[in-house]
């Protein structure tokens, strides 16, 4: 093997290494929980602002809780979306990488 196939074949390993973790994933679940959580959060200030003859303080808190998760939430999904972008070009690296070494070809595989 030379050594710059070896070259390649080290920039390939870092490559599966690093994208065998999915970041995006976890700030996609992130946004969803958060976004889940502040609209029930939303539903119950709603329900204590209809409910109540004078405005309650709680229903103050728990509106202004919801709106910070909401921004949590869209601050992760910004988050998300760049990862996502950085991991796909990562990917597109991968399979380059991969066909410059023909790992995919079979006939390139096969004892001769």
């Amino acid at each position: 093997m030379s050594a710059d196939t070896q070259d390649l074949r080290n920039q390939l390993d870092r490559l599966q290494e690093s994208l065998s973790v999915r970041q995006s994933t976890t700030h996609f679940a992130h946004t969803g929980v958060a976004t889940m959580v502040a609209l029930m959060f939303a539903g119950a200030s709603g329900k204590l602002f209809y409910d109540s003859l004078r405005t309650p303080l709680l229903a103050w808190g728990v509106a202004l809780l919801s709106v910070v998760l909401l921004g949590y939430a869209l601050r992760r999904y910004v988050l998300g979306r760049r990862v996502l972008a950085e991991e796909l070009k990562g990917y597109q690296a991968m399979l380059a990488l991969r066909s410059q070494l023909r790992l995919d070809e079979p006939a390139a595989l096969s004892p001769r």
